[in-house]
């Protein structure tokens, strides 16, 4: 046993409640009236617009704020002044996340279904979104990056970012330059769930969005998901989550650094590992143990790893493929002689590291991959922001007169099983002479 650990030991002797417990992360996330609460500030938005957010920003950022809106000669004096290093970094991640989703762009496609019928179906992007990037306990760049260079590279005319503000009353000067650098074209000084709300209903200043993206913390999350019956969203998220598979061949330390680095995020970030042998396990929670002691936020990490970490010896990898499935991790590691092999037969699962060298903090920032992914076993039905969430699909259907007389037997006969008599009138109209 461990104490910095919630489980360790072998996964099947867990107790049925410790494996929903295990299996439910992100439920137990969720703060006592949080539902409420947010539904009460989206309620006030709506109704109150610009006023009411400048009265939740006093009250919950405690900054008054003139203007909700960053002059855009703000954003590209912050680029200005970013340093150097920093600069090229996030030029970098820049590049190579147009790279990665210029490739993922779709094309229409056009199929003659038989004689004189076409079917044609034709990507356009959405007119406006809006990208909320975090702030409060630090300042995202990335997340700026992972929302809208997606969505500039989709074709979307129009992009708003909202990021709380700080106690100069704008975003930190690293989002704003950011926000200059991948090509935001307003950007306002909102945080929480009142920004998910001007973003949702529109404000006198915040124009209405038609899809929502980004993380945020819970107020954000539950946020989204109130407001997504009347704007679309990307997949619900929660805190952050780190499924390891490791074997004997794997360097345990560089594991360890990953569930670490992982469990920084948040003290409800979940890091697990699944090992294949007993010794494996017993060498990797010392390494944890060891990182842990030494770590800069060794607080956010114990909690984290107190609250929701494990280290398990699984009886085999059928076993192991079967428990990854169902805990369908945000983040998976496979640390494994055979990884490529394993990662193939991998259905549940945000994003896929192959080796301890592919680290997640790579992925977070400059492989090109979006780091929005789905969390809580989500990664079962959802799948990471990507161009698709930038592009909706308009159908384009052409029938000819030959083809209608084709076609209007059957539809007369399909209509008048279900009783639809006009349905009927309307293809018999076609039929042939």
């Amino acid at each position: 046993m461990s104490a910095l650990l919630r489980w360790t030991g072998w996964l099947e002797a867990l107790t049925g409640s410790d494996t929903r417990a295990l299996l439910s992360r992100a439920a137990e996330a969720t703060e006592a009236g949080l539902q409420e609460t947010t539904a009460d500030i989206l309620t006030v938005v709506r109704e109150g617009g610009d006023a009411a957010l400048k009265t939740l920003a006093r009250q919950l950022d405690g900054v008054s704020l003139e203007t909700l809106e960053v002059p855009q000669h703000e954003c590209e004096a912050a680029l200005g002044h970013l340093a150097p290093s920093l600069r090229r970094a996030l030029e970098h991640a820049v590049r190579n996340l147009t790279a990665v989703h210029a490739a993922q762009k779709p094309t229409a496609c056009l199929v003659e279904v038989e004689p004189g019928v076409e079917v044609e179906r034709r990507p356009d992007p959405l007119e406006r979104v809006g990208v909320y990037a975090p702030g409060g306990r630090a300042a995202y760049p990335s997340s700026v990056l992972m929302g809208v260079v997606p969505a500039r590279v989709a074709g979307v005319p129009e992009i708003i970012l909202c990021s709380p503000p700080g106690p100069s009353g704008r975003p930190a000067e690293v989002v704003l330059a950011a926000a200059a650098l991948s090509g935001v074209d307003r950007v306002f000084a909102l945080g929480g769930a009142g920004a998910i709300a001007a973003l949702a209903y529109g404000t006198e200043s915040v124009p209405r969005v038609s899809r929502i993206v980004g993380p945020g913390n819970a107020f954000v999350a539950e946020a989204k998901r109130q407001v997504s019956r009347v704007v679309a969203i990307d997949s619900p998220a929660g805190p952050s989550e780190l499924l390891a598979l490791v074997d004997k061949s794997a360097d345990v330390e560089a594991v360890a650094r990953e569930l670490l680095a992982q469990a920084e995020h948040d003290p409800d970030a979940a890091v697990v590992a699944l090992t294949l042998e007993a010794t494996t396990a017993e060498r990797l929670v010392a390494a944890l143990e060891r990182g842990a002691a030494r770590a800069a936020r060794r607080d956010v990490i114990t909690a984290a790893l107190r609250g929701r970490g494990a280290v398990l010896v699984v009886q085999g990898l059928p076993a192991a493929l079967a428990f990854i499935s169902s805990w369908a991790p945000e983040h998976l590691l496979l640390a494994l002689a055979d990884a490529e092999g394993v990662a193939a037969k991998v259905r549940h699962a945000g994003t896929v590291f192959i080796g301890e060298t592919t680290s997640g903090a790579f992925a977070d920032y400059v492989t090109g991959a979006n780091h929005v992914l789905p969390t809580g076993g989500l990664a079962r039905s959802y799948s990471g922001l990507s161009i698709q969430d930038f592009v909706r699909w308009t159908t384009v259907q052409r029938v000819t007169r030959a083809g209608a007389a084709a076609l209007s037997e059957d539809v007369v006969a399909l209509a008048t099983s279900e009783g639809l008599y006009a349905h009927a009138a309307a293809a018999r109209a076609w039929g042939p002479s």
